[in-house]
């Protein structure tokens, strides 16, 4: 049986930490980006193509005008995009067989910049727990976790809290996850979720992006061309 207290846990961050990934690669983008793709995904999406730049979003909207168009640049609504990237926008919405077209700043960069490692996950609290079931049955001699960060540029909490709540876990220790969830709530990148100002950042993306475990599954990518995210249930 694996001892998981003595897995090389590598624990990286941003854009140049993607990059470095090996192993089991679980790139973490909880504000917002794999938050939004869980609940997409939740509510019947098919898969989830991500792609790094809005003009080859674009382009796929082009050649298929099924696909449904999501995500931001500077937090944004990308303009005629069919969402932006805020899981309570979309936490309702019936996305039964229809294929995604996802970029963001931070999040769907760290997955295409991944590529060196063996196998990629999308990151965020509302899967933690099925995040470490999936990595605890495939038992990987290495684990890169990414915290993606602002923009994947800047360190942010919630992808660092988010790194360490999944060490922990593999490692049969406790976390306190209120308590992780204070820091994220007082931090700025928290805390301009509940800033009436701010038209862009609304509350309900917090309260949907901290609501941990909510799902029994985890997302990966499938490494094709174009890859692709999917649904992976985990059982127990």
């Amino acid at each position: 049986m694996t001892d998981f207290k003595a897995i090389d846990i590598r624990r990286l961050s941003l854009v140049d930490g993607a990059e470095q990934a090996r192993g089991l690669a679980v790139v973490i983008d909880v504000f917002r980006a794999f938050t939004t793709a869980a609940y997409v995904m939740a509510n019947g999406a098919e898969r989830i193509i991500p792609v790094g730049t809005v003009e080859k979003a674009f382009e796929m909207k082009r050649a298929n005008q099924s696909v449904i168009l999501m995500g931001e640049r500077d937090g944004k609504q990308v303009q005629g995009f069919d969402y932006g990237n805020s899981p309570h926008e979309i936490r309702d919405v019936d996305f039964t067989g229809v294929t995604v077209v996802q970029t963001t700043s931070a999040g769907t960069r760290g997955l295409i910049r991944a590529r060196k490692a063996d196998e990629i996950l999308p990151g965020s609290f509302v899967m933690a727990d099925a995040i470490v079931e999936y990595i605890k049955e495939r038992r990987p001699e290495v684990v890169s976790l990414v915290a993606m960060g602002w923009g994947g540029v800047g360190k942010a909490p919630e992808d660092e809290l988010l790194a360490e709540y999944i060490e922990m876990r593999l490692k049969g220790e406790e976390n306190d996850f209120e308590a992780m969830r204070e820091t994220i709530r007082r931090h700025p990148e928290g805390a301009k979720f509940f800033d009436k100002t701010q038209k862009t950042f609304v509350e309900g993306d917090f309260h949907a992006a901290m609501d941990i475990n909510r799902f029994s599954f985890c997302l990966k990518l499938v490494l094709s061309e174009p890859s692709y995210m999917i649904k992976v249930p985990i059982d127990g």
